[in-house]
């Protein structure tokens, strides 16, 4: 596997741990889609692709149906993705993305954490050098499915020319510029191919060694902040201690 898999592996493992907290970071991402591109999944591909998301993470339709509907309602909250970088402990750098109604709470409860354990947050994109932004589609592997012809094919819509495949779930992961998503989710699409997760990822780029105790206050600071229902995700540059 590519270093960008285990990467986004090992961090699934804690990400959103909790069943309520995921449906509802799953809820802003819906209204935040709807608003920006409508209610129609047919017409808005990023909001197809939450929905995607969501039944991999067991939401019931149900509640996505309730999600957009709240969403398209005069009195839904308004809303706005942002983005907050800086240093933890031992100089590990940490990108949280956040969904938010409320800018001025959610910058503090951030920052509350990073100086609860000693860190400092930066400017906006004062860490996006350590970071690449991708956009991330995984989808079932058929098994006439010539890989490379494919690559060969979306390489032209900005997707990188490694891929990762798990023969465990028959799955393929590929990576591109997240400005080509709808391009590449349309591509997927037109080719019957069983998209099974759509999303936007920050994979790091320069990995910073740590000790295993190290390591445990990083995680402590990191499920901190997931706990704050306007964080979406949190990604750092730490290297597992356990990491070959």
């Amino acid at each position: 596997m590519g270093r960008a898999f285990e990467y986004r592996k090992a961090a699934k493992l804690k990400r959103w741990g909790h069943m309520a907290r995921t449906f509802t970071k799953i809820g802003k991402q819906i209204a935040i889609a709807v608003k920006a591109g409508g209610p129609d999944p047919d017409n808005n591909p990023h909001l197809r692709a939450i929905i995607q998301n969501a039944k991999r993470e067991n939401m019931p339709n149900e509640n996505v149906a309730r999600a957009i509907k709240n969403a398209m309602g005069k009195d839904q909250s308004d809303f706005k993705e942002v983005t907050y970088e800086g240093y933890g402990p031992h100089g590990v750098a940490i990108f949280v993305d956040a969904a938010t109604d409320n800018t001025t709470r959610t910058v503090a409860n951030v920052r509350a954490v990073f100086n609860k354990h000693g860190g400092s947050l930066g400017t906006m994109g004062s860490l996006a050098f350590l970071f690449d932004h991708k956009s991330v589609f995984t989808f079932q592997k058929p098994a006439d499915l010539d890989m490379d012809e494919l690559i060969l094919e979306l390489i032209d819509y900005g997707v990188d020319d490694e891929y990762d495949f798990d023969a465990e779930t028959n799955e393929v992961t590929i990576y591109a510029d997240p400005k080509s998503f709808s391009e590449v989710q349309h591509f997927l699409e037109d080719r019957k191919l069983e998209v099974t997760g759509a999303e936007f990822t920050r994979i790091p780029n320069d990995l910073k060694e740590v000790t295993p105790e190290q390591q445990a206050t990083i995680e402590k600071m990191v499920d901190l902040l997931e706990d704050d229902e306007d964080v979406q995700n949190v990604y750092t540059n730490m290297k597992p201690a356990d990491a070959s």
